[in-house]
């Protein structure tokens, strides 16, 4: 039996995926960054349809995300498993706590996760575990070449897993399959066919990114570099393809033998924008003369893509999420850096989500009253429902479509120079914060609503008696990591802000999010 994928099999900022197989069921981890809970996992069963299964980081005391930048915090997770045990270790970047690499375990991925285990002997950056066949366990690492501006090496060394700590002497495996290679990282280790296997992401994770591939007889080298390299990139199709930044892939075996790989790309639209973030994309994969294919005869990744698996979809989740649970839904809300357990209610007023007032503001490196979900479709439409009146200058509360803390937009309703209510659109782009829209609103709940055509992103109102009301458009290239920077997606969802000592609170019926209507 087969099935058809259609790209990408995970829509939205789902970066660095990472994938294995146990038995009959494949776990993929992606990487986080800032927001919380961090590394979300994704369980399937035909590597076509994935279904949320948790994170392997949901409690605020394993990790500390406090103040760190937008694109910095978690990186690139590698998830393994061996001896009846699921093993997971990654980096924080950048962070105020505790940073560096770390090993965390479970015995059941969507179950709790340990507490981190510090690396401090493995240095840099995207470490990854590999299980030799005499079942010794190893760790990978990548770190760059002192003043090279940019050149790396990849570096093994033994682990104790059960002591997290490395062994052994380190050996140096690659640095790189081109002449001056720019950051070869994100490496994977299989064995196939008596080779050692090494794979790489390299070329930066922008335009040039790429897939390559090295081998060995033996585990610590030398390893001999593809001369068909890079074995998987867009950067040759130019800046106007519509899938771009293909890179850092992990392999996967089904039981009857076929190959498949999971890599990072960017769709790209409005020019060489991409504001959904990297997205995860499936390929197919072949050896031939013991090196990997990825889609033979296209060479490319392709919008649909041929699986020898029988189907298994998951239930559809619902598009609105009325707040009914008494717990956010962590498969679709993330926070800012933190539990932000201060910063909403899904208790006070039941069936609704209550966001406080904090000072906190998306333009801090904060934990604002902020609950974001990826934009997962180019069209898109999301509109929620909002009952709030702002009882001083400063208090406003509505959505936001944020891409980092200088690049977002807000719809929010605050008071205007009248004293009367107001909803207000606002594009911040690069520190500079432009109105782009103003009406005045009555008491009562209204809807706030969220229409994207492309880049085009329309914010309107609802409220008796007037109906629906278009606020303004934003022309959202801004909002893409060509010119924002950085490495995530755009988040949207409700936020709310005001001043220090203020007791206010805005409460949110529901949120609905889908893609646009034809």
């Amino acid at each position: 039996m087969t099935l058809t994928a259609t790209n990408p099999v995970l829509p939205g900022c789902f970066p660095d995926p990472s994938v294995i197989r146990v038995g009959q069921d494949y776990y993929l981890a992606s990487s986080s960054f800032a927001y919380y809970p961090a590394i979300p996992l994704h369980h399937s069963r035909d590597l076509v349809h994935w279904r949320p299964i948790g994170h392997a980081i949901d409690r605020g005391d394993q990790i500390d995300l406090g103040g760190i930048r937008a694109s910095g915090g978690i990186y690139a997770p590698t998830l393994r498993y061996a001896g009846g045990r699921f093993h997971l270790v990654c980096t924080v970047v950048d962070g105020r706590g505790a940073s560096g690499n770390f090993l965390i375990s479970a015995d059941d991925p969507a179950g709790d996760w340990s507490d981190p285990v510090w690396l401090p002997e493995a240095p840099g950056f995207d470490p990854s575990l590999f299980f030799d066949g005499d079942g010794s366990a190893h760790l990978l690492g990548t770190r760059e070449i002192p003043g090279t501006g940019g050149r790396t090496e990849i570096w093994l060394r033994g682990l104790d897993l059960e002591a997290g700590k490395l062994t052994g002497p380190e050996h140096v495996l690659f640095r790189g399959a081109l002449v001056d290679a720019r950051w070869a990282e994100g490496p994977h280790l299989y064995q196939v066919d008596g080779w050692y296997v090494l794979l790489l992401a390299e070329g930066g994770t922008e335009h040039e990114h790429a897939v390559t591939v090295a081998r060995s007889r033996e585990l610590t080298g030398p390893y001999e570099n593809h001369p068909g390299n890079p074995v998987l990139t867009h950067r040759h199709l130019g800046r106007s393809y519509p899938v771009s930044g293909v890179g850092h892939a992990d392999l996967v075996r089904t039981p009857a033998g076929d190959w498949y790989a999971l890599a990072l790309a960017s769709r790209v639209y409005g020019g060489p924008h991409s504001n959904l973030g990297r997205e995860t994309f499936l390929a197919r994969v072949e050896w031939e003369h013991g090196w990997p294919v990825f889609n033979p005869g296209e060479g490319r990744l392709t919008d649909h893509v041929e699986v020898a698996l029988p189907a298994h979809p998951w239930p559809v989740p619902d598009t609105t999420d009325h707040f009914d649970a008494g717990t956010l839904d962590t498969s679709v809300w993330n926070l800012l850096r933190g539990p932000a357990t201060d910063a909403y209610s899904l208790t006070e007023r039941p069936g609704h989500l209550r966001l406080r007032l904090l000072p906190q503001t998306l333009a801090e490196r904060s934990t604002p009253a902020f609950a974001g979900r990826r934009q997962q479709h180019i069209d898109c439409a999301a509109e929620t429902e909002l009952d709030f009146t702002p009882g001083a200058p400063g208090e406003a509360a509505g959505i936001a479509v944020l891409q980092n803390d200088t690049h977002h937009i807000t719809l929010l309703v605050t008071t205007a120079e009248d004293g009367g209510a107001v909803v207000r659109l606002t594009a911040h782009d690069a520190g500079t914060s432009t109105v782009r829209g103003e009406l005045p609103v009555g008491p009562g709940p209204l809807r706030l609503g969220l229409r994207t055509r492309g880049q085009a992103y329309t914010f309107s109102v609802a409220q008796a008696p007037d109906g629906r009301r278009d606020v303004g458009t934003v022309d959202g290239r801004f909002l893409s990591s060509q010119v924002a920077g950085g490495f995530t997606g755009v988040y949207l969802g409700p936020y709310a802000t005001g001043p220090a000592g203020g007791a206010n609170h805005a409460d949110y019926d529901w949120f609905r999010y889908g893609p646009a209507a034809e």
